[in-house]
């Protein structure tokens, strides 16, 4: 028989909320990892391209409060408690890429996302919704997002100014943890999603980097 959880519905509740409040304010997250910038030398970069780079990382942090909110909500309906322990695990891990991304904004003069809230709560139901789906599909949704953000970090390394070496070795690492938590996935025996939900999370993610770019 499955041990009781310790805590009440209540007290999931408010760990859920100060959790979403540690994602979404900043200044609230810590890196365990030392930034991948941290040797580097800032460079300096013209007004437009410092704001392109702010405006490249703003998404990338936005991505990363969405993989927080994913799986701290696939962790609250998985039903094995092993799949369970590996979405807290990952979210863990994903907290460096969100610290890391909001000191690079800074160090750009610029700000997160004033709509984190809302991808937060929009990405916290669809994960909600995979873990209640069953834990195949929520492996398998884990998956399918990890494979997208390394596209689109991938297309992020392309389009940043040249100069800019302090973001490009941010988002090099990230896109290396990315991948391993995609292929820990799918090992764990994380399903093939069907192409409708595949193109539906690639418009959401379209949408998203459309409207956090500037905002």
């Amino acid at each position: 028989m499955k041990p009781a959880s310790p805590y009440s519905f209540l007290d999931q509740c408010l760990i859920q909320f100060d959790q979403a409040l540690r994602t979404c304010v900043p200044g609230t997250s810590s890196a365990q990892r030392p930034s991948p910038s941290e040797p580097l030398a800032e460079t300096e970069l013209e007004p437009t391209a410092r704001r392109h780079a702010a405006g490249l990382m703003r998404i990338n942090h936005t991505g990363e409060v969405c993989a927080q909110a994913l799986y701290q909500g696939q962790a609250s309906t998985a039903r094995l408690d092993d799949v369970r322990a590996s979405m807290h695990k990952a979210a863990a891990e994903e907290v460096d890429h969100l610290a890391w991304c909001e000191e690079r904004l800074q160090e750009l003069d610029s700000r997160p996302s004033l709509t984190n809230p809302l991808w937060y709560a929009l990405s916290y139901g669809l994960g909600a919704a995979a873990g209640l789906a069953g834990d195949k599909w929520s492996l398998g949704f884990v998956a399918e997002t990890e494979e997208q953000v390394c596209k689109h970090l991938e297309e992020h390394l392309e389009r940043l100014p040249d100069t800019d070496s302090k973001s490009r070795a941010i988002l090099q690492q990230m896109i290396v943890d990315e991948r391993q938590h995609g292929e820990a996935a799918r090992a764990a025996g994380g399903a093939a999603l069907p192409t409708p939900v595949r193109q539906l999370m690639s418009a959401m993610s379209q949408l998203m980097k459309q409207t956090t770019y500037r905002l």
